[in-house]
């Protein structure tokens, strides 16, 4: 890609857009660091200049002097992302969103809010929570990420087995495009048959396609009650089979959670957490049931029990009291970074059909073993959305950077064959670009390539990320 450098000129004007004082540039090194990685692994790439607006139109001016000037642009949130998206690959500028941070309105008629998309996700949800209403999207970095993020990426979390992931809860956008225009891209209603549908369009582009500067979201009541078990099982893999047979039993939890023993122990140890755990438990399901009637949730704790006996599983621990529930999810939040503090790893976001599940972690093991590497599997069961966190250990450099990645090939294709895909919600951005032709056909590459060119003509906006 041929792309031009910031002069000092663009500099100054980019100055009188945005304030100096919200400016950063490479000379200021304390400033600039948090900008130049996010959570994927250990990459590093310095931008020209962050730039930090503070509403549409400054974008607006922003993006119209890098379209004129070929300039690249990467949008960035929180910098939580797993997948390199928010990563300036061609230096130019970092766009971020931080001081976009406003709840605009929260519509308890409608059942709506509208909000800027620096707005961090948990904030947004206790905002709502304390008028009744439920936002219920949760990435395990609610507490850190930005909704703009989750927008960008279609994050899910836990409880999009009952409740959908963000695209489902978008109703419409305001959007600064590439060339500096700005555009509405639907209606504030539940059904809209208007034309193409370009919100959905824009939610999932990974900050490609255009700057999400306001966000309209619809809402639901919030559900007073629920409980939340922690099931042992003896074997991996009859875990992941009762994830299905607790669904065809007629039982929609709220989250349901997979957690292999070692993620739990490394947990337990990153946390100063203690979960007992026999010697011959293999792997646990986190699972929650909520409602707003606790005799229901009962009945369906005692059908999910009556599915459970017919695997061979240890004791269920019933959270029976709040701090016992929020250890149990801030174990499950925190396998992440509790892997990530024992060894080099590559974290690979794997999606099948639920019932195949076990198939797929079979065959994990199975590549592992050939390509003699470690993994710690955890993930929302529920929807068949498996986390691989693939552990350097013992392995040699030589191996880690020119025999894994043969490794990863095929655990993508095991996922294709089972009906699945490459990524449920961390997005394709650079660190899984060289693997898109496993899941996307070349008719599939060509129509979003020729999106993105028709967005995009110049190429300035995320270089580098899906394709």
């Amino acid at each position: 890609m041929n792309f031009n450098k910031i002069t000092p000129d663009l500099v100054e004007a980019f100055a009188s857009i945005v304030g100096r004082e919200h400016l950063v540039l490479p000379a200021d090194q304390e400033g600039m660091v948090r900008y130049t990685h996010d959570e994927t692994e250990d990459l590093r790439y310095l931008p020209e200049v962050v730039l930090k607006p503070k509403n549409a139109e400054e974008i607006s001016r922003i993006m119209q002097l890098c379209h004129e000037n070929r300039i690249p642009v990467t949008p960035r949130g929180a910098g939580t992302g797993l997948s390199g998206g928010a990563l300036a690959v061609h230096g130019g500028v970092i766009l971020s969103m931080e001081r976009l941070n406003a709840i605009l309105s929260i519509d308890e008629r409608n059942l709506q809010a509208t909000v800027e998309p620096g707005v961090i996700t948990q904030v947004f949800q206790e905002a709502v929570i304390s008028r009744g209403l439920f936002y219920p999207p949760d990435p395990s970095s609610r507490g850190s990420c930005q909704l703009g993020g989750n927008l960008s990426e279609s994050s899910g979390g836990p409880r999009a087995v009952k409740y959908g992931v963000t695209k489902d809860y978008v109703l419409n956008l305001q959007v600064v495009l590439p060339t500096g225009e700005i555009t509405w891209t639907g209606a504030n209603v539940l059904k809209n048959a208007t034309g193409y549908n370009l919100t959905q369009l824009m939610v999932g582009s990974e900050g490609t396609l255009g700057i999400i500067t306001k966000i309209v979201f619809r809402l639901i009541p919030y559900p007073t009650q629920n409980l939340v078990l922690l099931v042992p099982f003896r074997k991996e893999e009859e875990a992941a089979a009762a994830v299905s047979r607790i669904f065809t039993a007629g039982i929609v939890p709220s989250a349901l959670e997979f957690m292999e023993r070692e993620a739990i122990e490394w947990t337990c140890r990153y946390l100063g957490l203690d979960v007992p755990m026999a010697a011959d438990e293999r792997a646990h399901l986190l699972i929650e049931l909520d409602g707003n009637d606790m005799d229901l949730l009962y009945k369906d704790a005692e059908r999910v029990y009556e599915v459970l006996e017919t695997f061979d599983v240890g004791d269920i621990l019933v959270a029976d009291t709040e701090k016992q529930k929020e250890d149990l999810w801030r174990l499950r939040r925190s396998v992440g970074h509790a892997v990530k503090s024992n060894s080099v790893y590559k974290e690979e976001d794997t999606v099948v059909p639920r019932a195949e599940l076990p198939v797929l972690l079979r065959g994990v093991k199975e590549i592992g073993e050939r390509y003699k590497f470690k993994s710690v599997c955890y993930g929302h069961a529920g929807d068949g959305n498996l986390h691989i966190n693939i552990v350097k250990g013992d392995m040699s450099d030589d191996d880690w950077q020119n025999k894994l990645p043969e490794g990863i090939k095929e655990i993508f294709r095991l996922c294709v064959s089972l009906g699945g895909t490459i990524s449920g919600e961390h997005g394709i951005g650079l660190v899984q670009r060289p693997y898109i032709g496993i899941a996307l056909s070349e008719v599939q590459l060509r129509l979003m390539q020729g999106i993105k060119q028709l967005f995009d003509p110049k190429g300035i906006l995320n270089p580098g990320k899906i394709f």
